[in-house]
């Protein structure tokens, strides 16, 4: 009786765990549009691409271990960006980056539905902002001060900035 108690605890486990993975299909490399900036070809190595979590939403995320890199490569990120996306500022671990602490993620709706088909040049009314910009391209840049600090990089004028790199406070 416990040798099948256990075995069907085990059993449901590994069901619940391969399912909260299926929730995203994910490559381990860049698989953005051929249209993305030339500049942002050899970063396509280091990337991944995450498609989900229920539409298929499509995330890109370039984790970066070089400051003269991610320097050399921000100006061409914010080229991919829907005019009036927005830039979310955030601390790491991300989970896109798997749980890295320095990177870009590029939040992208799914192919052919850009910007909300209600009303195609507006923002939802949300005040969540992930679900504002769900038909957008927008930018969560994850700051670690070194990597991604912010004192280095220009900041976009015409772009809303979302900082919540202390939303919840600070991590231990």
């Amino acid at each position: 009786m416990k040798t099948t108690t256990a075995l069907l605890a085990a059993i449901t486990f590994v069901t619940a765990c391969s399912t909260a993975f299926a929730l995203y299909s994910v490559d381990d490399k860049g698989d953005w549009p051929k249209s993305w900036p030339a500049e942002l070809e050899p970063l396509r190595k280091q990337a991944r691409t995450l498609i989900g979590p229920l539409a298929a939403h499509r995330h890109y995320a370039i984790p970066f271990t070089k400051r003269e890199e991610f320097e050399a490569a921000w100006p061409h990120i914010l080229k991919v960006k829907s005019k009036g996306g927005p830039l979310l500022l955030v601390r790491g671990p991300n989970f896109f980056l798997e749980q890295k602490t320095a990177g870009v993620v590029v939040h992208c709706p799914p192919e052919g539905q850009h910007n909300n088909p209600a009303t195609p040049e507006a923002p939802i009314n949300s005040t969540n902002v992930r679900d504002r910009y769900l038909y957008m391209t927008y930018i969560e840049l994850v700051v670690d001060g070194q990597i991604v600090d912010l004192n280095r990089i220009p900041l976009p004028a015409d772009t809303p900035i979302v900082d919540e790199r202390f939303k919840d406070g600070p991590k231990k």
